[in-house]
């Protein structure tokens, strides 16, 4: 069911050297005091709208990378954290979506191999949503619509878990799959995590017991989830192995 552990994409790699620092907080959703290595105090950006369950510890050690724009408002974008076993960890959430169209493109998912056309931001017919991507044959003949979830959260045991919060737009989103899919058009989950210390995903049904409910209900009606795994360092992320997602 799963492929080649040696399958993956290429590496993403960060384009500048990122800087590292500690973490002092985290705090309204966007925003992250740390201080650098000369012990400069800054606020990063933080890319991320979760909870960031276990990744967001006082304290720990974090990597930036710096703005090329000279308006925004932060000068840095929190990318890396380190957890307390040295396992790092991709925060950016705004990173998923290009590693997902690499691993899509070096044939890691193999559902989506007869899908070379990839158009991003796709409007789900008959709604005022979109999913993140649109594949199709080169003739226009066929159509497959693919979603990306970011994962960063685990438990012991090497599980991942999804969502880290309660997300009322991603149980929307599989409804919209499961729709989808029942009038014949396939749909994908691909959930991209970004650490290299888990073996497969679950839903996170004590966080959000609505996502798990739905999830279970549309890999019934036939939507295909597909989890990948990151290999991540402080030069880039890559995309490496595909797990398992298990929905006891």
């Amino acid at each position: 069911m799963f492929g080649n552990e040696n399958e993956s994409a290429k590496r993403m790699e960060f384009p500048d050297r990122l800087i590292p620092g500690t973490l002092r907080r985290r705090y309204q959703r966007f925003l992250a005091d740390v201080v650098l290595e000369d012990g400069t105090p800054v606020t990063a950006h933080c890319p991320n709208t979760g909870s960031m369950i276990g990744c967001c510890t006082p304290g720990s050690r974090v990597w930036l990378s710096p703005s090329r724009d000279p308006r925004r408002r932060t000068r840095f974008t929190w990318e890396l954290v380190e957890l307390a076993e040295g396992v790092l960890v991709g925060v950016n959430t705004g990173r998923s979506n290009a590693l997902v169209r690499e691993a899509i493109e070096a044939g890691m998912l193999p559902a989506l191999q007869r899908y070379p056309v990839i158009r991003a931001e796709a409007r789900v017919p008959d709604t005022r949503s979109r999913l993140d991507f649109r594949l199709s044959t080169m003739d226009g003949a066929g159509a497959c619509f693919v979603e990306v979830k970011n994962v960063t959260a685990a438990v012991e045991g090497g599980v991942a878990l999804f969502p880290d919060a309660v997300s009322v737009r991603g149980t929307r989103h599989l409804r919209e799959m499961g729709k989808l899919v029942e009038r014949g058009v396939p749909a994908v989950l691909v959930f991209a995590v970004q650490r290299a210390d888990v073996r497969e995903v679950r839903p996170a049904d004590e966080i959000d017991p609505d996502y798990g409910t739905a999830l279970r209900e549309v890999i019934g009606k036939g939507v295909v989830v597909e989890a990948l795994r990151a290999s991540v360092s402080q030069q880039g992320i890559r995309l490496d192995a595909r797990i398992p997602v298990a929905c006891p």
